[in-house]
């Protein structure tokens, strides 16, 4: 289901928990409305929607990818770049890896342990700092 996205961002600094299996729901919700976003979305996190759960969507290529519980194991190359946020106004200066190590859980809950870089590696790192209840 398409859910509205939320601009509070008193809600968006909140730090998600860990998502276990009852959570199919949101990965399926966030993915519909990613897909509604896709014209100037990239990718999204779950508290976007209002569920403080630790799940992101990245759009790689036509293909939206749930990630359950990422964490990112690794960080090479830091450059300097502006980014903007479905959830905010604007562009922001931020620090981002041009590569980046994740393990996280796909949809069907599965381990993942994948290497990330550009573009691609900088959505993770924009959708996973959402879970830590950091915004740009």
């Amino acid at each position: 289901m398409i859910r509205p996205i939320v601009h509070d961002p008193q809600h968006l600094q909140t730090k998600a928990v860990p998502a276990t299996r009852a959570d199919a729901g949101v990965v399926t919700d966030l993915l519909d409305t990613l897909r509604a976003h896709q014209a100037n979305c990239v990718g999204m996190a779950a508290n976007m929607i209002g569920q403080n759960k630790r799940i992101i969507v990245v759009l790689m290529g036509v293909l939206p990818v749930a990630m359950i519980n990422p964490q990112i194991t690794q960080k090479r190359a830091p450059f300097q770049t502006q980014e903007g946020c479905l959830s905010l106004t604007g562009q922001r200066p931020t620090t981002r890896y041009k590569t980046i190590t994740v393990d996280y859980l796909n949809a069907q809950f599965q381990p993942q342990h994948q290497e990330f870089s550009g573009f691609i590696a900088q959505i993770i790192q924009h959708e996973v700092d959402h879970c830590q209840g950091i915004l740009i």
